[in-house]
């Protein structure tokens, strides 16, 4: 049964031609990926002023209940509908959607028990299939966001070009225990030991209630689908072209895991961006700057990061 759900055949079952918004420089289509398990809901943007066959590039956001635009209930920066507008300004399409479970795709969502890492990796490649079939387009781009960049990768493997932006360049279960060393000894290695058991592919019966926020048992199936993947070595099955990028403010991802990417995949190029943040945007000051900017919808999001995307993208 498990190997059913995480073996799921993609096919595109609607693409409802209905402009959202339209203007000089872009119109937005709703599209809908039909898959054995629901309906993932997508946006489609398109540049109004190039009648030529283009690029495209599908936008895979972050982890949490991140919707399309980069946001959820907690947060609005609209990072990733930004991204989306500002490449429809220099000729190129975007195709960005709700992951399962999320915003409109919300009654896609998997029990906690039932839901899998490789789901969202088939999810991506019903929209890559999809954008790869569809003939207004000369190629495809992934562009993978914080935990969209190891799903996008894995992805992308030889059918697409590929871009990481603030993307970890070590597998989660080291990043978990990174995050977790600072705590007291016992609990450090209550935590360490239930992780390892977990990379190793098997779950904990047991745990400490007060653990449970972290490895509660209905989570750990998950975990051992997610451990599993190194996005150093997943990066290496990349066959074509690649592009790291990573702000300098970023206090989610550092650059070292962008430095690893690049260092994994002899094909990939390395972008460094001075005072860039987690989303997208430009900081001057502390870390309460910094966060602040997370619900901001109006600042915009690094040039510099668009330029460098764009030249990626048009570069034969």
């Amino acid at each position: 049964m498990k190997n059913k759900l995480t073996a799921i055949i993609f096919f595109l079952v609607s693409c409802i031609v209905v402009h959202a918004q339209n203007n000089d420089t872009l119109s937005t289509q709703p599209i809908i990926l039909k898959t054995a398990t629901g309906e993932i809901f997508g946006t489609l943007t398109l540049p109004t002023n190039n009648n030529k066959k283009g690029p495209v590039a599908l936008i895979i956001a972050g982890s949490g209940p991140t919707d399309r635009d980069g946001n959820n209930m907690s947060m609005k920066n609209n990072s990733l509908k930004m991204l989306a507008e500002a490449l429809s300004k220099q000729g190129i399409a975007s195709l960005r959607y709700d992951k399962r479970g999320v915003a409109e795709s919300r009654k896609s969502g998997k029990s906690e028990l039932d839901l899998r890492f490789d789901d969202y990796v088939n999810d991506a490649k019903g929209w890559i299939d999809y954008l790869i079939s569809n003939k207004q387009f000369s190629k495809v781009i992934v562009i993978g966001h914080s935990e969209g960049s190891l799903i996008g990768m894995i992805a992308a493997e030889n059918k697409a070009s590929f871009i990481s932006v603030a993307g970890a360049g070590r597998s989660a279960d080291l990043i978990l225990k990174e995050q977790l060393s600072a705590q007291p000894k016992q609990i450090k290695d209550t935590c360490f030991a239930i992780i390892d058991s977990l990379k190793s592919g098997k779950t904990v019966d047991k745990v400490n209630p007060l653990l449970f926020s972290i490895f509660r048992p209905s989570v750990q199936p998950y975990m051992v689908s997610w451990f599993k993947h190194d996005p150093q070595m997943e990066i290496k099955n990349i066959k074509k072209k690649s592009l790291i990028i990573q702000g300098t403010k970023d206090i989610q991802v550092s650059l070292t895991d962008a430095e690893l990417l690049n260092k994994a995949n002899p094909k990939s190029k390395l972008l460094v961006i001075e005072n860039m943040n987690h989303i997208f945007k430009i900081v001057e000051g502390d870390r309460q700057a910094n966060m602040a900017t997370y619900n901001n919808p109006t600042l915009p999001i690094s040039q510099k990061m668009v330029d460098g995307i764009v030249e990626f993208i048009k570069m034969k």
